[in-house]
């Protein structure tokens, strides 16, 4: 009863009032951006998303109750198993839009690859944390590579260029969170960059396109970039204190495509304007701020990585997310965290969530 009491003492209520808040604002955008001018409303995509929820609370209250030390003992079979159902999405996935990302389940999916965000920052956290005294010599980060390798490849593989280009920035913040040397890791870095040119020859011929329309929409404004210029004219024609809800006209009137999903920050900024995005932005910073305060005020080392892992990682999500619908990041498919539709999105991000409250609820027994 003791151990219960001091457990709660610790219970992080910011971080878990604004994950539920911006799920909140999540189902009111979403029921716009569901709907069109003159149709009666559709509430599919809100009930599938309210299940999800369920299912999402469920999972992150189970993780919380589970000392997160034993996850982290037991986190290379986590981690075997997500990499195990990237494998078999290969050859038994669900294809859509060209990716091949999916399990069916009924009506619903599951995307492995939103589960091995949170997998991946448990078995790098596990690595490191029994290494990390080790790590400033430059042949020990062969391991955390290893570890990021498999994963990175059969995303990109899918092809799912957003969840790839979270786990780079995640590996490397983790790495120097746990001391790793930082000149090693800007060699490293550099490197990858200076090898950007060979991994052009590995895209596919869409993802090319998408790269190039960011550099100029208007290159192909009926094809690859009409999804950007729609959101760009979204976004501005919103203004100061947007059109209202249920108002916008890009959105209502069908105009922009992928708007309950990657581009839902769209529908944010042409119906609730500078004013509402700025908000959200702001909520956004609140839970950043809040999982990096659990890390910086942890003293066990996996913890400390967990939240820094969950926390980078996360924060990037956003900034990629919302750079893309405003023109400042390339198209990659990546959605807005609460926010958009997407179950396995849902449930990942509270299981990450949940994950962090866990290692808040029990540093204080270190």
């Amino acid at each position: 009863m003791i151990y219960q009491k001091m457990l709660l003492r610790d219970f992080d209520k910011t971080l878990m009032a604004v994950a539920l808040l911006l799920f909140a604002l999540g189902l009111v955008f979403l029921m716009s951006a569901t709907s069109v001018r003159g149709q009666e409303m559709n509430f599919g995509y809100i009930t599938k998303q309210i299940v999800s929820f369920a299912i999402a609370i469920i999972v992150m209250l189970a993780v919380m109750n589970v000392d997160y030390q034993r996850l982290i003992d037991a986190s290379w079979v986590i981690y075997s198993v997500n990499i195990l159902m990237l494998i078999l999405l290969m050859f038994i996935g669900r294809a859509r839009l060209g990716a091949q990302r999916w399990f069916a389940l009924g009506t619903f999916a599951v995307q492995p690859s939103e589960f091995i965000k949170v997998t991946f920052v448990l078995a790098l956290a596990s690595y490191i944390s029994g290494r990390r005294y080790a790590l400033n010599r430059l042949e020990n980060l062969i391991g955390p590579f290893f570890i990021f390798s498999a994963p990175f490849v059969l995303v990109i593989l899918q092809p799912d260029l957003g969840t790839a280009s979270l786990l780079a920035p995640t590996l490397f913040i983790m790495l120097y969170a746990g001391g790793a040397n930082l000149k090693h890791l800007l060699s490293i870095g550099g490197a990858g960059i200076a090898c950007m040119p060979v991994f052009w020859h590995f895209l596919r011929d869409y993802q090319r396109q998408r790269l190039l329309v960011f550099m100029n929409p208007n290159t192909d404004p009926l094809g690859a970039g009409y999804t950007i210029i729609q959101s760009k004219i979204a976004v501005g024609s919103g203004g100061l204190f947007g059109k209202g809800w249920l108002a916008g006209t890009q959105n209502q009137l069908n105009f922009l495509p992928e708007r309950h999903t990657d581009f839902i920050f769209s529908v944010v900024g042409e119906e609730w304007g500078f004013v509402g995005g700025a908000l959200l932005v702001l909520l956004y910073f609140v839970l950043i701020r809040r999982i990096f305060r659990i890390a910086r005020l942890t003293s066990d080392t996996a913890g400390k990585l967990i939240a820094v892992g969950i926390g980078t990682y996360l924060a990037f999500q956003v900034v990629i997310n919302i750079g893309m619908t405003i023109g400042l990041m390339p198209v990659v498919g990546i959605p807005l965290v609460f926010i958009s539709y997407g179950g396995s999105s849902l449930v990942a991000t509270f299981m990450a969530v949940g994950l962090v409250l866990n290692v808040a609820m029990r540093r204080s027994t270190f």
